[in-house]
Protein backbone atom coordinates (compact mmCIF):
# COMPACT_ATOMS: atom_id res chain seq x y z
CA UNK A 1 0.00 0.00 0.00
CA UNK A 2 3.12 2.04 0.67
CA UNK A 3 3.94 1.52 -2.39
CA UNK A 4 1.26 2.45 -4.36
CA UNK A 5 0.72 5.90 -2.51
CA UNK A 6 4.74 6.65 -3.41
CA UNK A 7 3.87 5.86 -6.70
CA UNK A 8 0.63 8.09 -7.09
CA UNK A 9 2.12 11.15 -5.12
CA UNK A 10 5.02 10.92 -7.42
CA UNK A 11 2.77 10.44 -10.25
CA UNK A 12 1.10 13.82 -9.36
CA UNK A 13 3.78 15.83 -8.54
CA UNK A 14 5.13 14.67 -12.32
CA UNK A 15 1.12 15.71 -13.64
CA UNK A 16 0.95 18.80 -11.91
CA UNK A 17 4.59 20.39 -11.82
CA UNK A 18 5.66 22.36 -14.91
CA UNK A 19 8.82 24.36 -15.69
CA UNK A 20 11.64 21.61 -14.17
CA UNK A 21 13.11 20.12 -11.11
CA UNK A 22 13.20 23.75 -9.54
CA UNK A 23 9.49 24.83 -10.03
CA UNK A 24 8.49 21.26 -8.44
CA UNK A 25 10.23 21.45 -5.16
CA UNK A 26 7.03 23.52 -3.94
CA UNK A 27 4.72 20.80 -4.42
CA UNK A 28 7.67 17.82 -3.65
CA UNK A 29 7.94 19.67 -0.38
CA UNK A 30 3.92 20.29 0.07
CA UNK A 31 3.23 16.63 -0.75
CA UNK A 32 6.09 14.82 1.41
CA UNK A 33 6.58 17.03 3.96
CA UNK A 34 3.21 18.49 5.07
CA UNK A 35 0.82 16.21 3.51
CA UNK A 36 1.95 12.58 4.01
CA UNK A 37 4.85 13.43 6.62
CA UNK A 38 7.08 11.34 5.34
CA UNK A 39 10.34 13.25 5.78
CA UNK A 40 10.96 16.03 8.04
CA UNK A 41 11.41 19.57 6.18
CA UNK A 42 15.47 19.10 7.64
CA UNK A 43 15.75 15.76 5.41
CA UNK A 44 14.26 17.43 2.69
CA UNK A 45 16.18 20.45 2.70
CA UNK A 46 19.21 17.80 3.13
CA UNK A 47 17.60 15.78 -0.04
CA UNK A 48 17.85 18.80 -2.40
CA UNK A 49 21.33 19.33 -1.64
CA UNK A 50 22.04 16.03 -2.65
CA UNK A 51 20.01 16.01 -5.66
CA UNK A 52 21.41 19.17 -6.54
CA UNK A 53 25.30 17.57 -6.14
CA UNK A 54 24.45 14.15 -7.95
CA UNK A 55 24.03 13.76 -11.58
CA UNK A 56 20.41 13.82 -13.81
CA UNK A 57 17.24 16.62 -12.82
CA UNK A 58 16.83 17.36 -9.65
CA UNK A 59 13.20 15.91 -9.53
CA UNK A 60 13.96 12.37 -10.19
CA UNK A 61 16.84 12.47 -7.79
CA UNK A 62 14.71 13.65 -5.11
CA UNK A 63 12.09 11.30 -6.12
CA UNK A 64 14.13 8.74 -5.83
CA UNK A 65 16.22 10.02 -2.35
CA UNK A 66 13.08 10.28 -0.91
CA UNK A 67 11.19 7.15 -2.10
CA UNK A 68 14.53 5.43 -0.60
CA UNK A 69 13.96 7.00 2.78
CA UNK A 70 10.65 6.20 3.06
CA UNK A 71 10.89 2.63 1.28
CA UNK A 72 14.21 1.70 0.38
CA UNK A 73 15.23 0.61 -3.03
CA UNK A 74 12.03 -0.27 -3.77
CA UNK A 75 10.76 3.12 -2.89
CA UNK A 76 13.62 4.65 -4.85
CA UNK A 77 12.22 2.86 -8.04
CA UNK A 78 8.58 3.45 -7.72
CA UNK A 79 9.05 7.41 -6.59
CA UNK A 80 11.43 8.23 -9.66
CA UNK A 81 8.92 5.59 -11.74
CA UNK A 82 5.94 7.72 -10.37
CA UNK A 83 7.68 11.48 -11.29
CA UNK A 84 8.85 10.37 -15.01
CA UNK A 85 5.66 8.27 -16.11
CA UNK A 86 3.76 11.42 -16.93
CA UNK A 87 5.98 13.25 -18.93
CA UNK A 88 7.47 10.55 -20.54
CA UNK A 89 3.52 9.70 -21.93
CA UNK A 90 3.09 13.23 -22.60
CA UNK A 91 6.46 13.50 -24.58
CA UNK A 92 5.43 10.91 -26.91
CA UNK A 93 2.48 11.87 -27.52
CA UNK A 94 3.05 15.56 -27.63
CA UNK A 95 6.47 15.65 -29.88
CA UNK A 96 4.38 15.06 -33.66
CA UNK A 97 1.35 18.02 -32.41
CA UNK A 98 4.70 20.18 -30.84
CA UNK A 99 6.50 20.05 -34.09
CA UNK A 100 2.75 20.45 -36.02
CA UNK A 101 1.93 23.81 -34.35
CA UNK A 102 5.51 25.08 -33.52
CA UNK A 103 4.44 28.67 -35.53
CA UNK A 104 0.96 28.24 -33.49
CA UNK A 105 0.59 31.95 -31.80
CA UNK A 106 -1.68 30.57 -29.54
CA UNK A 107 0.65 27.85 -28.27
CA UNK A 108 4.00 31.08 -28.44
CA UNK A 109 0.99 32.85 -26.19
CA UNK A 110 0.76 30.14 -23.39
CA UNK A 111 4.50 29.85 -23.62
CA UNK A 112 4.86 33.29 -22.76
CA UNK A 113 2.49 33.36 -20.00
CA UNK A 114 3.73 30.19 -18.38
CA UNK A 115 7.68 31.67 -18.00
CA UNK A 116 6.62 34.35 -15.68
CA UNK A 117 4.57 31.81 -13.85
CA UNK A 118 7.20 29.41 -13.54
CA UNK A 119 9.71 31.85 -12.38
CA UNK A 120 7.50 32.53 -9.53
CA UNK A 121 8.04 28.80 -8.21
CA UNK A 122 11.43 29.04 -8.54
CA UNK A 123 11.59 31.83 -6.22
CA UNK A 124 8.86 30.46 -3.96
CA UNK A 125 11.23 27.22 -4.20
CA UNK A 126 14.18 29.41 -2.99
CA UNK A 127 12.47 31.82 -0.42
CA UNK A 128 11.13 28.34 1.37
CA UNK A 129 14.87 26.61 1.06
CA UNK A 130 16.11 30.12 2.42
CA UNK A 131 14.13 29.70 5.71
CA UNK A 132 15.87 26.92 6.52
CA UNK A 133 19.04 27.36 5.24
CA UNK A 134 20.12 30.99 6.09
CA UNK A 135 20.28 30.36 9.83
CA UNK A 136 22.96 32.79 10.92
CA UNK A 137 25.52 35.48 9.81
CA UNK A 138 28.12 32.44 8.55
CA UNK A 139 25.44 30.65 6.54
CA UNK A 140 24.42 34.88 4.76
CA UNK A 141 27.94 34.96 4.13
CA UNK A 142 28.63 32.00 2.04
CA UNK A 143 25.20 32.56 0.63
CA UNK A 144 26.51 36.07 -0.88
CA UNK A 145 29.60 34.63 -1.78
CA UNK A 146 28.48 31.74 -3.53
CA UNK A 147 25.61 33.65 -5.19
CA UNK A 148 28.52 36.68 -5.92
CA UNK A 149 30.84 34.09 -7.17
CA UNK A 150 28.24 32.41 -9.86
CA UNK A 151 27.23 35.48 -10.74
CA UNK A 152 30.03 37.23 -12.01
CA UNK A 153 32.15 34.58 -13.18
CA UNK A 154 31.63 31.33 -15.27
CA UNK A 155 32.91 28.81 -12.88
CA UNK A 156 31.65 25.29 -13.31
CA UNK A 157 28.70 24.59 -10.32
CA UNK A 158 30.82 21.56 -8.94
CA UNK A 159 33.38 23.77 -8.45
CA UNK A 160 30.78 26.85 -7.07
CA UNK A 161 29.85 23.70 -4.44
CA UNK A 162 33.39 22.45 -3.63
CA UNK A 163 33.96 26.28 -2.63
CA UNK A 164 30.48 26.40 -0.01
CA UNK A 165 31.39 23.26 1.07
CA UNK A 166 35.37 24.66 2.22
CA UNK A 167 34.02 27.74 3.37
CA UNK A 168 31.17 25.44 5.56
CA UNK A 169 34.66 23.16 6.45
CA UNK A 170 36.07 26.58 7.74
CA UNK A 171 33.11 28.95 9.21
CA UNK A 172 31.40 26.30 11.45
CA UNK A 173 34.17 23.91 12.56
CA UNK A 174 36.06 26.66 14.36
Amino acid sequence: MLLLQIFFTFLKIGMFSFGGGYAMLPMIEKEIVNNHQWISYSDFIDIIGISQMTPGPIAINSATFVGFKVAGILGSVVATLGVVTFSFVIVSIATHYIIKFKDSVTLKSMLKGMKPALIGLIICAFLSLAKESFVNLKSILIGIVIAFISFKSKIHPIIVIVIAALMGLLLFSF
